[in-house]
């Protein structure tokens, strides 16, 4: 739904520089995830221990905390609680995609064709709770907040910059938008590449910002009305949309209905596409759980809790390790002299 809706949007184009010394959500799962899907080996294999544990969400995580630290933005992490019960059917779904891309895997790997494997087994990403688990470990080692939500981590991230806590939340999906994001910034990395929908191949982007008031002025539509258009288009809670109904269609039975979403959805044929009415996936966007007693508290980076969860339980380099925490100190060492607390406090 995300890349659907960005067809509408207004979208503007911004550097790291831009986001110096300010506080971004990130939206942690959509991180680990796009870490196991692009850090692999050569055939697509994901990056593992000598003990055979996956590594590869760690290795994303280590860079661009220290790499993005080191450009002064300051970072917190909000993690997945319970999913709501529609979300659960889309995740089903998904684990069906999963599956058939691994039959596609064995095959592409019994003919040893490795374009083939890294192809389809970066679909096959899953985010076990063990990852999930390591990931908040070495989060908290560097001295960054931890943010448990009650039940979607965008949706908490959300809350958080809604109520001026933040600048923006890091992901990469516009949906944020549906539960009030007041902006949105995508592609938050030093690499400045990404890798391409279903290729192989990268393409390079820069960090970009989506601001949520900017946008609703532009499609001279309110806040209902945009989450009514998403649902048209399809959204995590109902996945695929209404055939046949693009953005730019949704977006002109908005206008002709306006709030009378009963009368839009009725047109839309809602029923014939979805065993669950509107109103319950129109119902979680406005009101989903959140964590409203969130702490942002920083502090220094533990350097002897980050070397044992990654050198010693997991096989990292010594050495690279410790040039990615000096690298961090050296930077902070520097703002210290504006301070310390600016960036820790």
């Amino acid at each position: 739904m995300g890349v659907a809706l960005t067809e509408l949007l207004l979208i503007k184009e911004i550097d790291l520089d831009f986001l110096r010394n300010k506080t971004l959500i990130v939206d942690a799962p959509m991180w680990l995830y796009q870490f196991l899907s692009s850090i692999r080996q050569r055939d697509g294999s994901l990056l593992t221990d000598s003990k055979g544990n996956v590594t590869s969400h760690l290795v994303g995580l280590l860079s661009r905390i220290s790499n993005l630290s080191q450009q002064s933005i300051k970072l917190a992490f909000a993690f997945d609680g319970t999913p709501p019960a529609l979300k659960l059917r889309t995740l089903e779904k998904r684990k069906g995609i999963k599956q058939a891309a691994e039959l596609n895997f064995q095959k592409a790997k019994e003919k040893a064709d490795e374009e083939l494997m890294k192809k389809y087994a970066a679909r096959t990403s899953r985010l076990t709770p063990e990852m999930i688990e390591e990931a908040k470990r070495l989060v908290d080692s560097f001295g960054l907040p931890v943010i448990e939500a009650k039940s979607e981590a965008e949706a908490q991230a959300s809350f958080i910059v809604k109520n001026g806590d933040a600048f923006a939340i890091a992901t990469n999906d516009a949906d944020a938008l549906l539960f009030e994001a007041s902006q949105i910034a995508r592609n938050v990395s030093i690499a400045g590449k990404k890798k391409s929908m279903n290729k192989l191949s990268y393409s390079v982007v820069n960090p970009d910002l989506i601001v949520l008031n900017d946008n609703l002025k532009h499609l001279k539509i309110n806040q209902d009305q945009l989450i009514a258009l998403a649902m048209l288009i399809g959204t995590d809670y109902n996945s695929g949309g209404i055939s046949g109904i693009g953005p730019k269609t949704a977006l002109k039975m908005v206008n002709k209905h306006g709030n009378d979403f009963e009368a839009m959805f009725k047109e839309a044929k809602w029923g014939d596409f979805f065993d669950f009415s509107w109103n319950e996936v129109f119902d979680l966007f406005k009101n989903i759980p959140v964590n409203e007693n969130y702490k942002l508290e920083w502090k220094v980076p533990d350097e002897d809790r980050i070397m044992k969860l990654l050198v010693e339980e997991h096989d990292f380099s010594e050495e690279r390790v410790k040039a990615q925490i000096e690298g961090l100190m050296e930077s902070k060492k520097k703002a210290s002299q504006k301070g310390l607390g600016e960036f820790f406090g």
